[in-house]
């Protein structure tokens, strides 16, 4: 079988996929100019995502690191007093990851900093044709829910 390597459909996931690097490595770098590194922002923007908290489990989850990692991870942000474990309300055994009053003036510096480059990088884009990327992201998100609830 051959694939049309001229076809849209094609290239769209390199292209992707290459993008997101680039734009990844783009927020890492201008965030450590100002301290931050990509170990501590992001856990921090994903908390305060989630106002109730996330476990310990979501929150590698969504960071796609290994649990270890995390626990390291989350030490140092606690020992920075950034966040706090909490006993879950739904599972006492259980606890959840908050951020702290410090942890959220923390977010905002960093939410700050990141809508200020963010800004610069699109700079050439309308805003429709920003709300029309995310709304092909999104189609494309959910083409991938349920392609993984399928092949489960």
């Amino acid at each position: 079988m051959t694939t049309d390597d001229t076809s849209p459909k094609t290239k769209f996931g390199f292209q992707l996929v290459m993008l997101t690097r680039r734009w990844r490595k783009a927020i890492h770098t201008e965030l450590a100019a100002s301290g931050l590194t990509d170990a501590t922002w992001a856990p921090l923007v994903h908390l305060d995502a989630e106002r109730d908290g996330l476990s310990q489990t979501a929150l590698a989850d969504r960071l796609a690191l290994d649990s270890s990692t995390v626990v390291r991870l989350i030490d140092l942000l606690a020992e920075r007093e950034l966040i706090e474990r909490q006993v879950d309300p739904d599972d006492r055994r259980a606890r959840r990851l908050v951020l702290t009053d410090k942890g959220d003036v923390e977010v905002a510096r960093i939410k700050h900093h990141l809508a200020e480059f963010e800004a610069e990088l699109l700079k050439d884009l309308t805003d429709d044709e920003v709300r029309d990327v995310i709304r092909v992201l999104e189609k494309i998100s959910t083409a991938l829910d349920i392609s993984q609830e399928t092949r489960g």
